[in-house]
């Protein structure tokens, strides 16, 4: 886990079971629990006997990062995990664990999630769907690709999509980020905001069709920032091995180049 100078970092820590229930069924926290031998949850998603462990692992980190202000560096990602089941590689909601236990120990009234992974995260857009103290906005390809969810139609109060057509790049994304995302999160002021990056809408990413690069993470990155008092980060997709440690450094970059300057 990164803090937020990129010269500090620690070791993170396991998910409590109940931290897991703050947005998870007991029968599903319970599933994972007593896995033994290999098996596939869905068609995307394998798990095995080390799988429980590794998942709380993440879920305790990036519950840290909320509570301390860094970037939660985790595998496997959350954003598709429902509450009673895993979905898309997730097996628990990094991201939204992290945004309830914040609430509670941080006794915190409005949070904003900003999720620009390229696929929808269905998952946190399910837990949030009928919490108005939480803000949540997803960015990413639409449609004809996973989940096929957050199309332009589904949007609520307190849940913003910004489906974007394939082939978007740079200055596709910025445009959106100024012109729909920053506008959204500054009327909801909130008082932590949680990204959830991930980074496979990068040009070299083999399971998408997006054209962002390194710079354009670095202005996301940046422009969420500058969005709330507070800010942390969870690592979501991103499954180039060869771009992602340059790609995460940037966004780094990013945020730590807002917090600097104001």
């Amino acid at each position: 886990m990164l803090l937020e100078r990129r010269q500090l970092w620690s070791e993170g820590r396991s998910a409590t079971d109940e931290e897991l229930r703050l947005c998870h069924t007991e029968e599903h926290v319970a599933r994972i629990r007593a896995i033994e031998e290999p098996q596939w949850l869905d068609r995307e998603t394998i798990a095995s006997a080390t799988t429980y462990e590794a998942a709380r692992l993440a879920a305790g980190t990036a519950v840290e990062a909320a509570l301390r202000g860094g970037f939660a560096l985790v595998r496997p990602p959350g954003h598709h995990a429902l509450p009673g089941r895993a979905m898309g590689f997730c097996i628990f909601n990094n991201v939204a664990i992290a945004a309830r236990a914040a609430q509670r120990l941080l006794d915190l009234r409005r949070l904003a999630i900003v999720d620009f992974d390229v696929h929808h995260g269905n998952g946190t857009e399910a837990i949030f769907r009928e919490d108005d103290t939480v803000l949540y906005v997803s960015i990413h390809q639409w449609p004809f690709l996973y989940p096929g969810s957050g199309g332009p139609e589904d949007q609520l109060e307190t849940t913003l999509n910004v489906p974007m057509p394939e082939g978007s790049g740079d200055e596709e994304y910025v445009h959106a980020f100024e012109h729909v995302v920053e506008p959204a999160v500054a009327r909801f002021e909130p008082e932590l905001l949680l990204v959830s990056a991930g980074f496979d809408a990068h040009v070299d990413e083999p399971l998408a069709d997006m054209r962002v690069t390194e710079d354009g993470f670095r202005e996301l990155a940046r422009r969420c920032a500058g969005l709330a008092p507070s800010l942390c980060a969870v690592l979501e997709g991103g499954y180039d091995l060869r771009t992602l440690p340059g790609l995460v450094d940037a966004a780094l970059d990013g945020f730590t180049r807002e917090l600097e300057s104001g």
